[in-house]
Parts: structure tokens; C-alpha cells; sequence
């Protein structure tokens, strides 16, 4: 059986989309008494600990080292937390996926922009710690939701690609997983990048995780924008994964049904 012998979605794509997103809301936080308060309750909890441990017990000269931390971790986590759950996201949905002929892309796609709620919360959260630490509020502040959305392109390519991939070979969500968990310490989310060493530093500048957080960190913690150089690598790596993500997703749909 092919997609072509399957009923095709006759209704509003973006009806499907804004209902795909409520679902993977709704179905992360079914029975949790909190609910949504864990976006912010997670990275608070994260941000205590490691700042007890690199203020008390490994002390750091790091001023405002809660702004400091968080800028690194938010936009990591949504990474993090975007990329993995869309990895799964056609194999968690292929009862959709078999039942309706409607474009496959909105699958990932939706996973992905379900995070944006959250992300936009410890965003929030981010910046109230600034003004609360006396970061003074500046349009500078205007580069965070503009860095936010880049990430949030890179990030959708990525899980586009990881997700058509997962369909096939099934342990391509651990190697996401695991992937995240090394990246982790691979960019400046704990440590300042001028620790890095110098040989290192090109790498890192391409990263595109590392480079969303150098511009918070340049935005809130230095008071200046980001470098030209960061916005511009940021951009061109964000097209190019949504582009490679539109293609190998566009190359593997058609046997999805075959192998969910």
C-alpha cells in the first residue's frame, strides 16, 4: 500500500498544523500536576544547582553568573528538547502518517514549533533574571527573539532530516540523544568562550548552538550586539539546514509507509 491509496487531507493545512502543536502541548504535561510551570521550574532548578556548584564549590569570577548560565542553557535546551522530539516524531504519529495523505513536513515541522512554547516561556524567564540582576533593558534586547528565530530554523532542518532517518533506523533517536548530551560540553553553555583554546575557536564560531548563546551572552552580559560574523554564519547555517532538511525529508517520504 502507497500514500497514493490513502485518503488525501481535504481540509485546512494550517488547521492540521495548529492542532498538531496542541496535541504534543497537551501530551507532554497530561498528568503532571504543574503542567506547564516545569519550563520554567526545570532550568530554575538546573540553574540553582550550578550555580551553587560554580560559585561556592568551584568558585568562578563570572559576574552574574545566573544571566550567565541561563543564556547558555535556554537556548540549549530548546535545541536539545526540539531536536530529540522531533527526531520521533513521523514513528510517533504513524498512525496519522498511514490513515491521511497530507504533506509529511508537518509532522517535524510541528514537533519542533510545540517547543517554541516553551522556549518562549524560559525566555521570558531569562530576561526577567537580567532585570532582576540589573542588566539594563536596552533595544539591544531586540537580538534575542531575532537569534531565537534562527535557532528555531536550524533546529526544525535538523529534526526534519534526524526524523526521516529515524523512520528507517530506529536507533537514529539515541544517536540524537547521545549527540545532545556530548554537545552539552562541547559549546560554552557553563564555561565563558574566551576559556576555549585558541585552536578550538573556529569551530566552535560555526557551531550554531554556540553561536545563539555568545549573542545573548553578548546582548545582555556585554551590552553590545552580536558580532556581524555570528549573524551572518548563524543565518547561512540555519538556510542550509533547513534546506538539507527539506530535501532528505522531500528523498525519504515516499517509503515512510513501508516502514512504519
Amino acid at each position: 500500500m502507497s500514500t497514493s491509496t490513502i485518503p488525501a487531507w481535504q481540509g485546512d493545512y494550517w488547521y492540521l498544523l495548529k492542532n498538531l502543536i496542541l496535541k504534543d502541548f497537551k501530551v507532554r504535561y497530561r498528568n503532571m500536576s504543574l503542567g506547564v510551570l516545569w519550563s520554567v521550574g526545570n532550568p530554575l532548578v538546573i540553574m540553582g544547582v550550578l550555580t551553587f556548584v560554580f560559585t561556592v564549590l568551584l568558585p568562578t569570577d563570572q559576574e552574574r553568573f545566573p544571566v550567565f548560565l541561563l543564556a547558555g542553557l535556554v537556548p540549549f535546551n530548546f535545541f536539545s528538547l526540539g531536536w530529540s522530539i522531533g527526531t520521533t516524531s513521523v514513528a510517533d504519529n504513524a498512525h496519522l502518517v498511514k490513515r491521511v495523505n497530507f504533506p509529511r513536513e508537518i509532522v517535524p515541522v510541528s514537533a519542533v514549533l510545540a517547543n517554541c512554547v516553551h522556549f518562549a516561556i524560559q525566555i521570558g524567564l531569562l530576561l526577567t533574571i537580567a532585570a532582576i540582576s540589573r542588566v539594563r533593558v536596552t533595544p539591544l534586547w531586540l537580538y534575542v527573539p531575532l537569534l531565537a528565530v534562527l535557532e528555531v530554523v536550524f533546529v526544525t532542518g535538523l529534526a526534519m532530516m534526524t526524523s526521516a532517518v529515524n523512520v528507517y533506523v530506529r536507533d537514529t533517536r539515541y544517536v540524537v540523544e547521545s549527540a545532545a548530551a556530548v554537545m552539552f560540553w562541547l559549546v560554552p553553555v557553563v564555561y565563558p568562550f574566551d576559556r576555549i583554546q585558541p585552536a578550538f575557536k573556529p569551530f566552535v564560531h560555526y557551531n550554531p548552538i554556540a553561536a545563539v548563546i555568545m549573542g545573548y551572552r553578548n546582548v545582555l552580559l556585554e551590552g553590545h550586539a552580536p558580532a556581524a560574523s555570528i549573524l551572518w554564519k548563524l543565518v547561512v547555517v540555519s538556510a542550509l539546514s533547513i534546506a538539507a532538511g527539506t530535501l532528505v525529508f522531500h528523498r525519504m517520504k515516499h517509503h515512510f509507509f513501508d516502514h512504519l
